[in-house]
């Protein structure tokens, strides 16, 4: 491998690495903006008391936000919907354990949400030359 082809795949999965960091930013951004908007709205749902409808509205916050900076990224509508899907996947197991009594709502927001991480990463590793790169 020369020196050239070495600086260029270095720089290649730093960016992967850094655009992976800039959609969990803006995907915590989005919780937080849009999880304030809703506590103003008066819907304050509970893992405690509401574990589906608390877990899909946080899964939808951090898609909102991590949408919003891949298409200000220049990533089309299709590749941003797939990656929105991996925050929702985590949930799909996780809700029949809720359903016969296995994890409580705590449980369920703890391993959806350290799962979307692993589900994102698959998607971007799915299409590398997308994330590795620049979009636009």
């Amino acid at each position: 491998m020369t020196p050239i082809t070495s600086n260029t795949t270095v720089r290649r999965w730093a960016r992967f690495a850094w655009h992976y960091v800039e959609m969990v930013i803006a995907m915590f951004a989005g919780m937080i903006i849009l999880g304030f908007a809703q506590s103003a709205a008066g819907l304050d749902f509970t893992y405690q008391n509401d574990p589906e409808i608390a877990s899909l509205l946080m899964a939808f916050n951090m898609s909102v936000g991590m949408a919003a900076w891949m298409r200000f990224r220049g990533h089309r509508w299709p590749v941003t919907l797939e990656m929105c899907g991996a925050m929702f996947v985590p949930l799909v197991p996780c809700f029949p354990l809720l359903w016969l009594g296995l994890i409580d709502g705590g449980a369920l927001m703890l391993v959806s949400h350290v799962a979307m991480f692993p589900a994102m990463l698959a998607v971007m590793l799915m299409r590398l030359d997308e994330y590795a790169g620049c979009a636009r």
